[in-house]
């Protein structure tokens, strides 16, 4: 499991029982809480549509040259077997180097676009960045003017988008951690 997906496995259960003491506890008759679908959202926002495009189409690019390096190892790799026989062992030597080599770009190639935190990762961030600023800004707004003091997703995909800061407890905590009380 990856240190993200950790990271929301334990996010999802504090907001679990989060939820279970707001609606077990006398806060929840003075809280207001309200959820959004962050999924339902996106699909239908024309900014997200343009950046999964603009994302498609690097994708396209970068599988067009993958499938170049690849058909390159599979010619070298038939011309190779067809005149093993005749070369001689430096000469299949130098062969196979040059065949391992271009394995390793294949390899490297693919890593370096679609490995973990590869430029894949990378991009998605960078074309989703603003759509997520503009979505987050319309939920803050929405948010105070129906004096909502917590927003859930309930897709799941972002856990707490909203927070009344007259909630907020982290300088009591650091004081009692500090032994101030």
């Amino acid at each position: 499991m990856s240190t993200i997906n950790l990271y929301k496995h334990i996010a999802k259960g504090a907001v679990a029982l989060f939820m279970f003491l707001l609606i077990s506890g006398s806060a929840f008759s003075q809280t207001k809480v309200g959820y959004i679908d962050s999924k339902k959202i996106i699909d239908n926002m024309q900014e997200a549509k343009d950046a999964k495009t603009k994302l498609d189409n690097l994708v396209a690019d970068w599988q067009k040259e993958l499938t170049v390096l690849q058909d390159s190892v599979k010619k070298m790799k038939e011309d190779y077997d067809k005149k093993k026989l005749i070369l001689t062992d430096q000469m299949k030597t130098d062969t196979e180097k040059k065949i391992k080599d271009v394995e390793d770009l294949v390899v490297n190639f693919r890593s370096l676009k679609f490995g973990d935190n590869g430029e894949y990762s990378q991009k998605q961030i960078e074309f989703m960045r603003p759509v997520y600023d503009k979505i987050f800004k319309a939920i803050e707004i929405v948010a105070k003017q129906d004096d909502y003091d917590y927003v859930f997703d309930r897709s799941g995909d972002f856990l707490l988008l909203f927070v009344n800061e007259k909630y907020d407890v982290t300088g009591k905590v650091q004081r009692v951690l500090e032994g101030k009380k």
